[in-house]
């Protein structure tokens, strides 16, 4: 069951419709007002961003590989999709999640060097009773129901690089936006190979250069532009069209677009998703740093969650 993603508790429990999702998160909310009201938060976009790089600052002390700071983070939306973020500490689940993580990913390291990477990361919000971690890792694996195994989408892009003759920075671009997808909903939304061919399209239309990835914000529109032209383009591709009397595609992107044609990928699903880091990446220009860590801290001292 592993190794099949239609069979795995990631579809079959941990992939909701964007309704579901904002419903689970409002009855969260709705039962922790006070808190809620006490304690305001950024926008979980935001968040996102801010947790995502402290998993990144323990995983370079740890030395943990990408894949499984990939699962931490996932394990951390899912974690969080049924537990208030207030009523817990973030720093203490970061370190929780990357700790299980490595576990899932036959990478393991031990529970006191976690403990001290974690308190020498965050000295005034981590403590280095071990038995904390413990605590938070039972807590973590009861609130995902013990379904740990994570299907990624780079195994798909993986597997499909050879089909579309990505180079080599094309292949770079595709795994860093898989990367960046993480700090998203999009892993609780769709599936693995649908974000994969996602980031393979969006890679094709930027087509790598100096400033990569992050050159996306200031050109959201042209790029959003492009991408949906190329998706557009699916349809006139189907078996049967005038423009299949044509030779080979002329371009990857027309490539792809043939391969979509044939595929039993959905096409609006793609759109969606598409969009969706699209738009992340233009709302990232907005990213706070700052103020996201300060309204942390203010609710972890605060409640003495830090002890």
């Amino acid at each position: 069951m592993a190794a099949n993603y239609w069979e795995s508790s990631q579809r079959r429990h941990w992939l909701f419709t964007r309704e579901q999702l904002d419903d689970l998160r409002k009855k969260l909310e709705d039962q922790g007002q006070d808190l809620v009201q006490g304690y305001p938060l950024p926008q979980l976009r935001h968040l996102s961003i801010y947790f995502n790089q402290q998993i990144a600052r323990l995983g370079k002390r740890l030395g943990v590989r990408q894949q499984a700071m990939a699962t931490a983070q996932l394990y951390i939306r899912r974690f969080y999709s049924k537990v208030e973020i207030r009523q817990t500490n973030p720093y203490l689940v970061i370190a929780t999640a990357v700790y299980l993580a490595c576990k899932m990913e036959e990478c393991p390291h031990h529970i006191r060097l976690v403990v001290s990477e974690g308190r020498n990361s965050w000295p005034d919000f981590f403590s280095g009773d071990t038995s904390k971690l413990g605590e938070c890792e039972f807590f973590m694996i009861s609130e995902m129901s013990s379904q740990m195994i994570v299907h990624h989408p780079y195994r798909t892009l993986t597997s499909l690089q050879g089909i579309f003759s990505l180079t080599q920075e094309e292949s770079a671009l595709a795994w860093s936006i898989i990367n960046d997808h993480y700090m998203t909903d999009l892993p609780l939304l769709y599936a693995p190979h649908t974000v994969a061919i996602m980031a393979i399209l969006l890679a094709l239309v930027l087509r790598p250069n100096q400033t990569g990835v992050q050159s996306v914000g200031p050109a959201v529109g042209s790029i959003a532009s492009a991408a949906q032209a190329a998706l557009s383009s699916v349809h006139s591709s189907k078996p049967g069209s005038s423009d299949k009397q044509n030779a080979g595609p002329r371009t990857k992107v027309q490539r792809l677009a043939n391969w979509l044609a044939e595929s039993n990928v959905d096409i609006e699903d793609l759109v969606d998703c598409t969009q969706e880091i699209i738009s992340f990446y233009e709302f990232q220009e907005q990213y706070n740093e700052k103020l996201t860590r300060e309204q942390i801290n203010r609710f972890v001292k605060a409640r003495g969650l830090d002890k």
